[in-house]
């Protein structure tokens, strides 16, 4: 009994730590179980998956029975008893509309099994993007704050310089000034980390608490393969819009041929059984038939070839609708590729800046010193510095989800890269 209460506050104590320190992947655990658009993907596949059942139905043996009771009356005090029953099997031999309908069944399941996995992949992007926005914004406030505390550093010794007389008011009121922007900035980055927060939090269902970081100084990588060629391709045969595109085509063209049937015959195997106790004296009250039945089709109003016209008119919709989630999914690779590498660009000409401008910083901070440098110089090199943190880490967050983007365009986006991103983190 000791072990097992030991045991359950062990365990209770590491949810309680786990709750502070929410990373990437565990976001994404969460978002599984609680995101109510991927609960709605889930339920869609899992109603698409009886689209072949619905199908294959078509093609097997219908078996129905009826009856009838009733207490006749026919008049001079008389009255008699007549019931009946009846026991039908239909099989179909030849129904070309039923047969379409079986192929569309298997279609169906299989569209429905593309649209998860796109859900699945938008859903690592959402996260992800989510995630690096909350990260995004707790950057931009503490560089706010950073500001605010530097900037309330150079309003003091402003004013204790004026004092003595050896710089003039307007050191002060520049400080001032930059001391009242820095106090409006804060109050809209907190707002905007709030909203950042109940982002994800819709998402995941439950309050984010502190999030692991990215460690600083962490080194991007390039895509593999470095070719946009390649990448284009690879999203335009591959992702899954495309996919759930190209199964809605072929769909569309088994409707056209499913409609055409209304021109075709059918065909069934009949069996029967039947019970009439009401039969003239001599009959037998049970028979069994077993036989084909057909049907030919000869003027239905022109209902079938206007059914065959709408048809092919929502075929060439879906083919049209094809070529356009081509061209996107090649765009947004495009988009995601040229992202990436661009966002490589910027991190690293701004890890340089940074180098930079903590080194004016320091050498403003000096010359204001030994009185080579104003007040303003040293503020604006404290905003450069800040400013180039803050753009450096939101440069390394856009390239990471960009890559995301990029490997779900190309329909390649799985669980495990988001595992290798979340390895970039720190608790």
């Amino acid at each position: 009994m000791r072990l097992s209460l030991s045991v359950s506050l062990i365990a209770a104590a590491l949810l309680s730590s786990n709750a502070y320190a929410l990373d990437l992947l565990q976001a994404y655990q969460e978002a599984l179980v609680s995101d109510p658009v991927y609960g709605s993907a889930r339920a869609s596949l899992a109603a698409g998956q009886e689209k072949s059942t619905q199908g294959r139905a078509g093609l097997l043996p219908v078996i129905g029975a009826g009856g009838s009771y009733n207490r006749i009356y026919p008049g001079n005090g008389l009255r008699y008893n007549v019931n009946s029953y009846a026991i039908k099997l239909t099989q179909p031999l030849f129904n070309w509309a039923n047969w379409e309908q079986y192929q569309q069944g298997k279609l169906s399941v299989a569209l429905s099994e593309a649209q998860f996995a796109q859900a699945q992949q938008d859903l690592i992007v959402r996260v992800a993007q989510a995630y690096f926005d909350v990260l995004a914004a707790q950057d931009a406030l503490a560089s706010v704050q950073a500001q605010k505390i530097a900037i309330t550093e150079q309003l003091a010794a402003a004013k204790r310089n004026f004092e003595v007389g050896t710089a003039t008011i307007t050191d002060t009121h520049e400080a001032q000034a930059r001391f009242d922007l820095a106090v409006a900035q804060e109050f809209a980055a907190q707002s905007d980390l709030e909203i950042k927060r109940a982002a994800l939090q819709q998402i995941i269902n439950k309050a984010p608490g502190e999030l692991a970081i990215l460690r600083p100084g962490v080194k991007l990588t390039p895509p593999t393969p470095t070719q946009l060629d390649k990448w284009v391709e690879g999203a335009e045969q591959q992702n899954y819009g495309v996919s759930a595109q190209q199964l809605a085509l072929e769909i569309a063209h088994r409707e056209v041929n499913k409609t055409r049937a209304g021109h075709m015959p059918t065909v069934d195997l009949v069996a029967a059984r039947n019970h009439n106790n009401s039969l003239t004296l001599g009959s037998a009250p049970n028979s069994n038939t077993i036989g084909v039945q057909w049907t030919i089709p000869i003027f239905a109003g022109g209902y079938v070839n206007s059914r065959v016209n709408e048809t092919l008119a929502l075929e060439d919709k879906a083919r049209n609708d094809l070529e356009n989630a081509r061209r996107t999914a090649a765009q947004g690779a495009r988009q995601a590729y040229l992202g990436v590498n661009s966002g490589l660009a910027q991190v690293k000409a701004l890890e340089a800046a940074e180098v930079s401008s903590q080194s004016a910083l320091d050498a403003n901070k000096l010359g204001y010193q030994v009185g080579v440098r104003i007040n303003i110089d040293v503020l604006n090199a404290q905003q450069q510095l800040y400013t180039t943190r803050q753009n450096l880490a939101k440069a390394r967050y856009d390239t990471l989800v960009n890559g995301l983007k990029l490997k779900s365009a190309a329909g390649s986006l799985r669980e495990e890269d988001l595992v290798q991103v979340n390895s970039l983190l720190k608790q």
